[in-house]
């Protein structure tokens, strides 16, 4: 008897042995690119618990096909590791998502100021219900460097909008802001008023008079009052499609850059609430939040990676700090002008000997040479302290970087998370105004960087550019302008090297390389499936790669829709509000799962606004949040 059980013991634990090596998926017929050296190209991956079991020939990974083995045909289409964001605001997506779009082309129609104006009364007036519920009308994205008038709106041009509500407008680069009059006033802003620490009002010619353009920390006194509007159901909801659109770019793992205050507490409660579909990796402000808890472990899908500090602001907008002068220098200032920085030296050596001292990573913001100085000063003196501590500081932006600062980088062990993208949207600018055609070349200076055999991050800092992955990739390959020119070729990068930068190298910053940033056994089932192979088309139609699906852990959390516009599109942030019915939204076709708008309480009452062709799901959902604030909820 005893035999018998022992035997039937044995048996029934090989079969179940067995029943654990069946795969939940497996994925084939498709060019599928590892982003490992290893085995760059494989046939299939079988995929169990979410994560990947086999990678390899079909004929091997099918050995692992069980009766329940889902079957998962890519048609063709090329299959990739999820992308890692090496440097983002999820909050902040989701606040330019409400917002009127004043994007430039080819993100947006804001060319000059008459059309900026145009946006803002068109939101207003097709937004009623928002504008009386905050209190503001605004808009995100307006870039001076690309409007006809190259200058910034002042207040006299936003009092066209609105004199009865204040209007606040937010640059591009995130940095700065324009108000009207009545915004101002509500600020407590006036002649009287002092320039703050790293920041500046910019003044009417001759007088003491702010014109409405506020830098930096004076543009947060600013944008504090319009973020005062939001309750807590809006600010959870600005994480949540944060999070979604970057979901809709390939992104598995989304970064909040700099965290403080009521999006920091949002993203916890978000969390909390289950409804993070992608990863996301917060970073609080070192200065502003008392008490960071970064950790190594995502807690339903979030968690503090370490802190972030920002030493000064931003090219395009002139406020970053150089140790040579602009080119060109903004209104108000003489040939001399080099920016500024955001915070004094004593303050950035205390913060960064803070991280290390706690053994935190340090994320910073630096995208003057001047600025990458003092953090490289600041480093060196903390790693001379602490030893042994191994936090991997990253370098954020770097877009004025100096070889030699590359250089003590690599001896330093800073990891660089650049900002290629730039040499679209900005390289021209940067060339004929910002730092003329010497330094504007070698602005991301990807090419030194690899000189060194480095790693680098490729970031899309939305919300300055849209969370557009193939965009990154395009310009990481090409650094062509939107004029079309080359800008510094010898920092060109070939596509697969581009690739990592988006994934694997990313997935190391975040010390994350074991479990994401490749397709490898043990590693998490995190893919994107693109419309083409960018290893094997012309590389000058890599930014028209669509994105067909995203995938967390073996779950599909964004599919495109048969028919759909490409999540490229110019509609994006479309802003023009008109009655629709329940499908042809950005996130499906009527079904639940991947249609969020169907769990909706009330779903027939609300009414979504689109772009062209109906493409923008993520600010539907956002304005009808804002109107129905008190009764807007998602059905769990």
């Amino acid at each position: 008897m005893k035999i018998k059980v022992t035997t039937i013991a044995l048996l029934l634990g090989g079969t179940l042995q067995a029943l654990s090596q069946e795969a939940d998926s497996i994925y084939y017929n498709g060019s599928i690119i590892t982003v490992n050296d290893a085995q760059p190209e494989v046939e299939a991956v079988a995929v169990r618990g979410g994560k990947i079991m086999a990678v390899g020939e079909k004929a091997e990974v099918m050995s692992k096909k069980g009766e329940e083995t889902r079957m998962v045909n890519l048609g063709g289409k090329a299959m990739l590791p999820g992308f890692v964001d090496s440097h983002g605001h999820t909050y902040m997506i989701g606040l330019q998502a409400t917002t009127a779009n004043l994007l430039p082309p080819p993100d947006g129609t804001g060319k000059d100021i008459a059309s900026l104006q145009k946006l803002l009364k068109g939101w207003a007036e097709g937004n009623k219900e928002v504008v009386e519920k905050i209190g503001w009308i605004a808009g995100f994205g307006y870039d001076d460097s690309q409007l006809a008038e190259q200058r910034h709106p002042t207040r006299e041009d936003l009092d066209k909008v609105s004199t009865e509500f204040p209007v606040l407008i937010i640059h591009q680069s995130g940095h700065l802001g324009v108000g009207n009059s009545k915004a101002l006033e509500l600020a407590g802003i006036n002649a009287e008023t002092k320039n703050p620490k790293g920041g500046v009002f910019r003044r009417k010619e001759g007088t003491n008079e702010p014109n409405g353009v506020c830098e930096e920390y004076a543009f947060f006194m600013l944008i504090g009052k319009l973020a005062a509007s939001f309750d807590a159901q809006i600010n959870d909801t600005l994480v949540v499609e944060g999070a979604r659109l970057q979901a809709s770019f390939g992104y598995t793992t989304a970064q909040e850059g700099r965290a403080v205050g009521s999006g920091l507490d949002a993203m916890k409660r978000v969390s909390q609430a289950g409804k993070l579909k992608i990863d996301l990796v917060a970073y609080p402000d070192v200065l502003e939040v008392k008490n960071p808890q970064p950790s190594m472990d995502y807690e339903k899908r979030y968690r503090q990676g370490g802190v972030k500090l920002t030493i000064d602001g931003s090219p395009q907008g002139k406020t970053a700090w150089l140790t040579e002068p602009y080119f060109i220098p903004p209104a108000g200032q003489d040939k001399s002008y080099v920016g500024y920085a955001a915070i004094d030296e004593e303050t950035t050596m205390k913060a960064v000997e803070k991280a290390f001292a706690n053994g935190w990573q340090i994320l910073c913001h630096s995208n003057g040479d001047a600025a990458s100085d003092r953090y490289i000063k600041a480093v060196t003196a903390a790693q001379k302290k602490y030893p042994k501590v191994q936090n991997r500081p990253v370098l954020i932006h770097g877009q004025v970087l100096r070889e030699d600062q590359v250089e003590s980088a690599k001896q330093l062990g800073v990891f660089l998370s650049l900002f290629p993208m730039h040499t679209y949207y900005w390289g021209d600018y940067h060339r004929d105004s910002v730092l003329g055609p010497e330094r504007a070349p070698n602005i991301s200076p990807t090419g030194w960087v690899l000189e060194r055999g480095m790693m680098f991050g490729s970031h899309h800092d939305a919300p300055v550019a849209l969370p557009n992955s193939m965009r990154i990739l395009s310009a990481t390959v090409t650094r062509k302008t939107r004029s079309g020119k080359v800008l510094g070729p010898q920092h060109k990068v070939d596509v697969a090297t581009a690739l990592k930068a988006l994934t694997i190298w990313p997935a190391w910053q975040h010390f994350e390389e074991k479990q994401k940033g490749s397709i490898e056994v043990g590693k998490l089932a995190d893919f994107v499936v693109l419309s083409e192979n960018p290893l094997k088309i012309d590389e000058d139609k890599l930014a028209d790669i669509h994105i067909l699906e995203t995938i967390k852990e073996d779950v599909t959390v964004y599919k495109k829709g048969e028919g759909k516009v490409s999540m490229a599109s110019p509609a994006m942030f479309g802003i023009t509000p008109h009655e629709h019915g329940k499908t042809g939204f950005l996130f499906g076709t009527g079904d639940a799962a991947y249609d969020p708008l169907l769990k909706l309480d009330g779903y027939p009452k609300m009414k979504p606004f689109c772009g062209d062709g109906c493409f923008n799901h993520g600010l539907s959902v956002m304005l009808n949040a804002i109107e129905n604030a008190d009764t807007f909820r998602v059905v769990q």
